[in-house]
């Protein structure tokens, strides 16, 4: 059965349950993340450990049709499990899985490819050329792995309980941080082990997304029987254009990191990934947050309930971008303390890189609700081909403009930040005003109330450093607490009588929110 039947019940139920699983996941994940690029500066060198954003970002291009598969799989069968038509869902998910499985094996041999050739495509340091290509096979594979697992995901998806899914994703960075720390201290730092444990937690993760996916939806039976050619050309005509936005995403999100390579060397990118690890854990907050609603606008669609659908996604693009504006306010006025205590005061050089890089976030990240609408009403052909071309925009701006303008990696960062704004920040909330039919600045002061949120604190935090200079981590973490509670204080009020103020309470434990 499903956790809910209406959408109210569903936020009142089970969306605190969603949350609280979120954030641990995005605690461990941030808390692994601080952990480990620091430990793998001091244990492999920066050169070496450009090599790991490099490998984990590859992944997003190989695993790239399946992902799209299954973001196209999990409007049919969430629409299908929910009016209870089980036969018709138990064929989409068997079309998709044996699909899916098919595609993943006629990728092996190209992954075998970039893998053995990974050393000659990037500067790899010296006698790491066999470890390289070890960790990009390990890191990889345990990708494939995770998205061939995620069509059993689906399923607990389409249920609502995200709060499991996350469960799997925390255990999976345990595991995979613990086998790292193990095998470097029974051995010796080396970049094949960090592939070894990715493919190791990735198997754990496989294991568990299945059982629960067993345990919370019964009514799916494995049975290559139920493939249908005709269901998976149905999959295909909205998973085609999901692929081409998720290759314009790509060169928006992931291209970055080879350029900075290819262009300026190991070093470089070794800097720059560190940057770019500030702005992988933002991108984490954003799909924590969203990730809640989004079972919920299908339900809302699959009802018919379009004016609630708009007002939700209103209110969840304000109070996203305030979620946001804390850590990147946060992060923007105290980067140069954070660089220095986080891994030390040689890199505070690039805080203004770590500006440029999140600085746009605020407004950027919190309207990637929009395109679960578009998901819902199945348009994505539009958004498809105007992302792609956009990306290809970024890839070739990121070229040209480091050397046009001699701000070297900064340029590139630069370039990343114009083109995502123009595609993220004004096309996508226009496209979608136009699919609902309703004006075209329906979003807007939705989408910059964080903005200003995210300026404000960073004024606030630099203020702080001039009153009273923040040297130490004490100081910085009293600095945080303060400007954390004025934050939040703030938000309370100027939510007061608003639908936010709702939304919020949704979000809080029953037991908590009857308290307050």
């Amino acid at each position: 059965m499903l956790n809910s039947t209406d959408p109210q019940d569903v936020f009142s139920k089970q969306v605190p349950k969603n949350l609280t699983a979120n954030i641990v996941y995005f605690i461990i994940s941030l808390a692994s993340g601080l952990f480990l690029v620091p430990y793998f500066i001091n244990s492999l060198g920066v050169a070496s450990y450009a090599m790991i954003p490099l490998a984990t970002s590859f992944t997003s291009y190989v695993n790239l049709i399946t992902v799209s598969l299954n973001t196209s799989v999990s409007r049919p069968i969430t629409i299908e499990l929910q009016k209870e038509e089980f036969k018709k869902a138990n064929v989409t998910f068997n079309t998709a899985l044996f699909g899916t499985l098919g595609i993943i094996l006629l990728m092996l041999p190209i992954v075998l490819l970039l893998s053995y050739y990974s050393p000659s495509f990037f500067e790899v340091p010296s006698n790491q050329e066999n470890a390289t290509r070890l960790l990009f096979l390990g890191v990889i594979i345990a990708f494939l792995l995770r998205a061939w697992s995620s069509n059993f995901g689906v399923s607990i998806f389409a249920y609502n309980r995200l709060d499991i899914l996350n469960i799997i994703n925390a255990i999976n960075i345990l595991v995979q941080v613990s086998l790292i720390i193990l095998f470097f201290k029974l051995d010796s730092p080396n970049l094949a082990y960090i592939g070894l444990a990715y493919l190791i937690a990735a198997i754990v993760a496989f294991v568990l997304t299945v059982f629960f996916s067993h345990r919370i939806n019964p009514h799916f039976k494995i049975n290559i029987k139920d493939f249908r050619r005709s269901k998976a050309n149905e999959i295909l005509e909205m998973g085609g254009w999901v692929i081409i936005t998720q290759i314009g995403s790509l060169l928006f999100l992931q291209i970055d990191l080879i350029v900075v390579n290819k262009l300026f060397g190991t070093l470089a990118g070794g800097e720059y990934s560190i940057a770019f690890m500030w702005s992988s854990v933002l991108r984490t907050i954003a799909s924590v947050l969203i990730s809640i609603l989004t079972p919920v606008i299908l339900t809302y669609y699959i009802k018919g309930k379009i004016e609630e659908l708009i007002n939700l996604a209103k209110s969840a693009i304000k109070l996203t971008g305030f979620a946001l504006a804390l850590p990147i306010g946060f992060i923007c006025g105290f980067a140069p303390q954070l660089l220095s205590l986080w891994v030390g005061p040689e890199f505070v050089k690039i805080s203004p890189l770590i500006l440029i890089m999140l600085s746009h976030l605020v407004i950027n990240l919190p309207v990637m609700l929009l395109f679960d609408i578009n998901i819902a009403y199945n348009k994505v052909r539009t958004p498809g081909i105007v992302t792609f071309w956009m990306g290809v925009g970024n890839f070739l701006l990121e070229l040209t403009l480091p050397f046009v303008t001699g701000w070297g990696y900064y340029g590139v960062a630069v370039a990343g930040a114009i083109v995502l704004t123009l595609n993220n920040a004004i096309f996508i909330p226009w496209y979608t005003t136009k699919i609902l039919g309703i004006p075209r600045t329906t979003f807007v002061s939705s989408i910059f109330s964080g903005a200003l949120a995210a300026f404000i604190i960073a004024g606030s935090c630099r203020l702080i450093n001039f009153l009273v200079p923040v040297s130490g981590l004490g100081a910085l973490v009293i600095s945080g607490i303060v400007v954390t509670i004025a934050y939040m204080v703030s938000i309370w009020v100027f939510t007061k009588e608003n639908i936010e103020r709702q939304i919020i309470m949704s979000m809080i434990p029953s037991t908590i929110r009857y308290r307050l």
